[in-house]
This record gives C-alpha cells, sequence and structure tokens, in this order.
C-alpha cells in the first residue's frame, strides 16, 4: 500500500515539473491533450469570468479582469509548489524512515510539514529522516526548492519584460488611431501625409510588433490575459486594427504599394491563428457582422472627406470579405474566450484620446471659468 503511495508520488513530481519545465523554459506551444497548466487556466478563467459578469460597471468589470493575469501566475507557482510538496511527502511516506524528537508518531500529515520545511529550507529539525533514501530524497527535495525560487525570481521579470514591451506600440497607437482605436481612424489621421516611406516605416514597426507578439505570447501563454492599462486599449484590439488598416490597403488604396502592408497582414495573420489556438478558442458561425454593407459606405465617405480613397471597382466588397474571413473568425473567438471588446471599423461618435483626457480637466475648465474677463483669446 506504501510502495503504491510512493509511486503516486513519483508521478506527481514528474508531471509537475515536466508541466513548469513546458511552460516556462520550452519556447513553442504544447499540442499534447492535458496539460496541468491550461487545465489550471481553464478552471479559474472560468470562474474569475463568472464573477465579472455580476459587476454591472464596464469600467469595474474591466478593472477586476485585469488582476487575473498577474494573479493568475502568483497562482499557478503556488499550485506547483504545493504539488511538489505533496509528492515528496508521498514518496517518503512509502520509501523513508524518519524520527521526531518528541517522540510522537509519525503520519501522514506531518510528512507534509516535513516535505513543507524541506522545500523552502527551514530547516527545523523536529521531524529527521533516519534512512539513506529518506536523506537522498530531503537532499533532492531541498534543492529543488532553491530551483524553484530561481523559477519565481527568472520568471517573472521576463514576463513583465514582454508585458511592457508589448504596451509600447499599443500605447502609440492611441495617437494615431483613436481610442479606441479603429482602421479608418488611422488612414484618416494618415490622410494628410501621403509619403509612401512613412507608410511602410509604420507597417515595419507593427510588423515586428506582431512577431514580437507571436514569440511571446505562444511562450509564456499567461500574457493572453494581461490586459492594457486602458480598458478601450488592448492587444486583441491592437491586432485587430492592423489587420482592418492592411487589408483595406491590400484590396486598394489610391496611391498607396501595397508591399509592406501584404508583410505586415501575414505576421499579424499568423499571429491571431496561432493565439486562438494557444486560449483554445471555438469557431462562432454566429459571430456579429463588424463591417456591413452600410458600415463600409461609411467607411468610404469617411476616408474621401480626408484624402484617402479606397478602391471602387465591382469586386471591391468582395475581395475585402475574402481578406476578413482569414481573420475575423479568429479575432471574434478570442474576443469571446479573453472578454473583450473586437474594435470597430468606424466608431460610432467622436471621442477623445487617452492622451487628451485627465481627471484634472473639468477642475481646470471650472477655475479658467470663474476667472473674470478670461477669455481663450488672452492666451494667444
Amino acid at each position: 500500500m506504501h510502495l503504491s503511495v510512493s509511486i503516486a508520488g513519483f508521478v506527481l513530481i514528474y508531471i509537475i515539473l515536466l508541466d513548469a519545465f513546458e511552460t516556462v523554459v520550452l519556447p513553442r506551444r504544447i499540442q499534447r491533450s492535458f496539460r496541468i497548466t491550461a487545465w489550471f487556466y481553464k478552471v479559474t478563467w472560468i470562474r474569475w469570468t463568472r464573477m465579472a459578469s455580476h459587476i454591472r460597471s464596464n469600467s469595474r468589470r474591466e478593472g477586476f479582469l485585469a488582476y487575473y493575469g498577474p494573479l493568475s501566475l502568483i497562482q499557478l507557482l503556488g499550485f506547483w509548489a504545493l504539488g511538489l510538496i505533496f509528492g515528496f511527502a508521498c514518496v517518503q511516506y512509502g520509501l523513508g524512515e524518519h524520527f521526531q524528537l518528541s517522540g510522537e508518531k509519525i503520519t501522514f500529515g506531518k510528512l507534509i510539514y516535513h516535505s513543507g520545511e524541506t522545500f523552502f529550507t527551514l530547516g527545523y529539525g523536529d521531524i529527521v529522516p533516519t534512512n539513506s533514501i529518506a536523506r537522498a530524497l530531503a537532499v533532492i527535495e531541498a534543492g529543488m526548492g532553491f530551483a524553484f525560487l530561481g523559477v519565481v525570481v527568472g520568471y517573472l521579470p521576463v514576463i513583465y519584460n514582454s508585458f511592457a514591451s508589448r504596451e509600447i506600440e499599443i500605447s502609440l497607437l492611441d495617437a494615431r488611431a483613436g481610442s479606441p482605436p479603429t482602421a479608418t481612424e488611422f488612414l484618416s489621421r494618415l490622410g494628410c501625409c501621403p509619403d509612401q516611406a512613412v507608410l511602410d516605416g509604420i507597417f515595419r514597426d507593427w510588423e515586428r510588433w506582431c512577431a514580437d507578439l507571436l514569440s511571446s505570447h505562444i511562450s509564456y501563454p499567461a500574457l493572453l490575459f494581461f490586459r492594457s492599462q486602458h480598458g478601450n486599449q488592448s492587444w486583441l484590439s491592437a491586432l485587430t486594427v492592423m489587420l482592418d488598416v492592411t487589408s483595406l490597403i491590400m484590396t486598394g488604396v489610391d496611391g498607396i504599394h501595397p508591399d509592406q502592408a501584404k508583410l505586415t497582414f501575414a505576421v499579424a495573420r499568423h499571429a491571431a491563428v496561432d493565439l486562438a489556438q494557444g486560449v483554445n478558442a471555438q469557431y462562432d458561425p454566429h459571430a456579429p457582422e463588424r463591417l456591413t454593407a452600410e458600415d463600409l459606405v461609411l467607411v468610404r465617405t469617411e476616408l474621401v472627406r480626408h484624402g484617402v480613397r479606397l478602391y471602387r471597382g465591382e469586386d471591391a466588397a468582395e475581395r475585402l470579405g475574402e481578406l476578413r474571413m482569414l481573420y475575423e473568425p479568429y479575432v471574434h473567438s478570442m474576443a469571446g474566450r479573453l472578454r473583450f471588446t473586437l474594435p470597430p471599423w468606424i466608431a460610432s461618435e467622436p471621442k477623445k484620446d487617452n492622451w487628451q483626457g485627465s481627471p484634472w480637466d473639468a477642475a481646470i475648465q471650472a477655475r479658467s471659468l470663474e476667472k473674470p474677463g478670461h477669455a481663450v483669446e488672452d492666451h494667444f
């Protein structure tokens, strides 16, 4: 009976170490049907979103969801630690012999305590292994505790460096495409700047951003759950807008060559497909239409106002629709899985960019109005 407990402990230790290696060290997505980390995120995310669904305020709900990413890392590391402690206690229960200084009987519960103090190298010495196997197991577990500390110290900075790198381009998108960003706003703000080199330079930056997003979020899937600093921004919104913009240019825009747009679209679409698989997103045949025929007319009209003319051939809508079908099912499925809101093709009403807003604005404006004889012209 005790031997079977030890075997189960060895199996548990092996599974946890393999899962930690695949999650932290191995830089690729694992195709195996069951993984502890994947199961952990599936179960905890479903429960977290259920709690969030009871929050009526959109901003508060988004803030609550933002806690999940960082907390899930701490919970996952703690889950691994508890699993290893329990696994070593099982092995010690079947193979080791121990002596307690107070002369009390050694129970499985006390072996879990002994395993915990060994793993975290407390070294109280109140329970002592008395045979060679038990001593060897204690040394191995203590060494594994040091390795676990190294994982914590090394893993978290890498995660946050990748997160910070991702957010830089998302923040830059605020002034270029609005808040939330839209493809129409992006092209409208560049309408006064017809230089092909400028647009290609922006697309090259986003091509690299999409490649970095794909690499980092496959290597560290927890980043998929990290939300941006502003509730109207997200990595999925930025990716979707860039796919929308490049789709329009590939369909045809007067005076713009689509060569660099095609390269950016290819990498962005690759990221959308692979990351959708990473979160086990499911295809939704009933996903809402993002760009209706009426919306497309509004997009054309708005772009013309800013000097951007889309291709108007009979096959224009069909060409754009074919490109959209290459990525929209994936971004729709990820939005549903991760509780993100996809950006529209054109904003329904004008809104201030994030950089234009401040919690002081109302107070400053009220104070300026209180000044006698104050007029806007006084500043010029």
